[in-house]
């Protein structure tokens, strides 16, 4: 007689994602981003849900902006794709101000971190402000995926930071509340909030 086994005594663990699939994760995210409605630590008052327009939800919009993200995602460098793609793979995690690890939730910063620390093993300081001495000044014009973009969201300098993708869309950890999005710098609350970016020297290619 076989021994029933219950299907609740025996767990495993989830597999970690493989290269490959986290590429089609990525991919699927670039071509529907277009769609998608400091304690040690950083607080914001960044919008905890997507910021949306009449004119970024038309039809023609939306279609451009899919195209263009597509074929950014295509133009992604090998090791700068290592950073999207830690970071697509992050899209939906819980904001905690002081969070460090997807499992207690991220801030700004502690999303930032966790990237370079995960695609690179390059060790980050903790606020956004402290990051925003490190590496070299970017110009808005000059971005690439993978830089770090800044915004004065507390009436004061550096207060938040996410990860530029490409095509004018970044990804981030918002505020309280909120949930790791990707969002596009055009939006009147991050264009006018600006403060400027920070390219992280890649420690492979030094």
């Amino acid at each position: 007689m076989l021994k029933k086994i219950s299907p609740f005594r025996h767990r495993r663990s989830r597999p970690a994602i493989k290269p490959a699939r986290l590429f089609c994760i990525a991919t699927f995210v670039a071509i529907s981003v277009a769609n998608l409605p400091a304690i040690a630590g950083d607080i914001t008052d960044a919008p905890s849900t997507p910021i949306s327009t009449a004119e970024n939800n038309s039809p023609a919009t939306a279609s451009l902006a899919r195209g263009s993200a597509f074929r950014k995602l295509q133009d992604i460098s090998g090791r700068a794709s290592e950073l999207a793609m830690h970071a697509f793979g992050l899209l939906g995690i819980r904001y905690r101000m002081g969070g460090n690890t997807p499992e207690n939730g991220l801030d700004c910063s502690g999303l930032v971190r966790y990237v370079f620390k995960q695609a690179w093993g390059t060790e980050l300081p903790r606020t956004a402000d402290e990051l925003s001495r490190v590496g070299e000044t970017v110009q808005a014009h000059e971005l690439q995926p993978g830089d770090l973009v800044f915004y004065n969201t507390l009436r004061k300098g550096f207060s938040h930071v996410g990860i530029y993708l490409g095509d004018n869309k970044f990804i981030h950890s918002p505020s309280a509340g909120g949930q790791v999005r990707i969002e596009s710098m055009d939006i009147s609350y991050w264009r006018t909030r600006f403060n400027g970016a920070r390219r992280i020297v890649d420690p492979v290619q030094n």
